[in-house]
C-alpha cells in the first residue's frame, strides 16, 4: 500500500464567495488526449552541480563563487576584491488563504428537455484528491495562479473515474458543482474532460452559498432545476444540508487504489430510470444500504 497523501486543508477550500454573476460554460474543442497513464511518482530534483573543492578552487580565481560557497558566519572575512555572492532570497510565502473568489451565479441555462435528469458531482475527494505535497503516486499535476502565485497541485484520480463519468453522461446531465477556486478546479476539469463531452455546466466556488460559519452550502433549488430530477453526489454533508433528501453520500477519497464508491454510485443511478422522483430512487437506495 502507498504511504497515505496528506489530508491537510489546501489553500483553495479556505476563501469564500459571496457576490453572483454570470455562469461559466465548459470549454470545447480542447482536443482528444491519450489513455491515461498509470500514477506516476513526482518529480526527481535536478542533479546536483556542485563541484570537487579543487575544482572550486582552479576556478574561484576567475568566476563568482555560488550560493553554496558563501562563506560562513563563522569563516575569516572575504579578501578584498572577492566576488562572493550574497546568501540567497527567501523563498515566497504560500499563497493567500483569502485569495480573490470569481462571482458565479448558481442559475444554469434551461434544461435540454423537462424530462432531464441532472447529475450534481462534487470534485474534491468524490471524483480526485489533489494534494500541493508531493504524493508517493498521482495521475496529473495543474498549476493555476493563486492569490498572484503559481501553485502546483498533484492529483489522483478515484478508481473507475473515466468509466463513470462516461456513463453518467450517457443517462444524465452532468454538472459539477465544486467548492474549489476556478483557477484551480476548471485545470483539473480539463484533464477529466479534455473534449468538453461529459460536463454540461461547472459550478465553481462563487456559486456556493456562504452559511456564515464558513461552511458553503451548494443550493440546488438555486441552479434552476426541478428537485424531482437532481441526484447531488458529494462526500461532505455540509454541501447539501439544505437538500439532503436529493443527495447520494460518497466516502472520501484519499489513496485507496481498491475504492468501489463509484462503481456503487453507478449501480445506484442504473435504479432512477425506474422512479419518476428521483429522490424517491434515493430513498430506497439508503434503505436497502441500510438493510445490506
Amino acid at each position: 500500500m502507498s504511504p497515505r497523501r496528506s489530508t491537510r486543508r489546501l489553500p483553495w477550500r479556505g476563501a469564500l464567495g459571496r457576490r453572483p454573476c454570470a455562469a461559466v460554460p465548459p470549454p470545447s474543442g480542447a482536443g482528444a488526449r491519450s489513455n491515461p497513464s498509470p500514477r506516476r511518482p513526482p518529480p526527481s530534483p535536478p542533479p546536483s552541480t556542485a563541484q570537487s573543492a579543487p575544482a572550486a578552487a582552479a576556478s574561484s580565481s576567475s568566476s563568482p563563487a555560488s550560493p553554496s560557497s558563501a562563506p560562513r558566519a563563522n569563516a575569516a572575512p572575504s579578501p578584498p576584491g572577492s566576488t562572493a555572492s550574497a546568501p540567497p532570497p527567501p523563498p515566497p510565502p504560500p499563497p493567500s488563504m483569502k485569495a480573490p473568489v470569481r462571482a458565479q451565479s448558481a442559475a444554469l441555462p434551461p434544461a435540454p428537455s423537462p424530462a432531464t435528469r441532472t447529475l450534481f458531482l462534487d470534485l474534491d475527494e468524490t471524483l480526485i484528491h489533489a494534494q500541493t505535497d508531493p504524493p508517493t503516486r498521482f495521475d496529473f499535476a495543474v498549476r493555476p495562479i493563486i492569490g498572484g502565485q503559481a501553485v502546483t497541485f498533484y492529483v489522483a484520480k478515484r478508481p473507475g473515474v473515466e468509466a463513470f463519468l462516461r456513463a453518467a453522461a450517457e443517462r444524465f446531465e452532468v454538472v459539477v458543482f465544486t467548492a474549489g477556486l476556478q483557477e484551480y478546479a476548471s485545470l483539473v476539469l480539463d484533464r477529466l474532460d479534455p473534449d468538453g463531452e461529459l460536463f454540461a455546466h461547472r459550478l465553481y466556488r462563487g456559486a456556493c452559498r456562504d452559511a456564515g460559519d464558513g461552511r458553503l452550502v451548494k443550493d440546488l433549488a438555486a441552479t434552476g432545476r426541478a428537485l424531482d430530477r437532481v441526484v447531488i453526489v458529494d462526500d461532505n454533508p455540509n454541501a447539501y444540508a439544505l437538500q439532503p433528501e436529493n443527495a447520494v453520500p460518497v466516502a472520501p477519497f484519499v489513496d485507496d487504489d481498491n475504492d468501489q464508491e463509484l462503481h456503487r454510485v453507478m449501480a445506484f443511478l442504473n435504479v432512477t430510470a425506474g422512479f419518476g422522483d428521483t429522490r424517491e430512487a434515493i430513498e430506497y437506495y439508503k434503505e436497502l444500504i441500510t438493510a445490506s
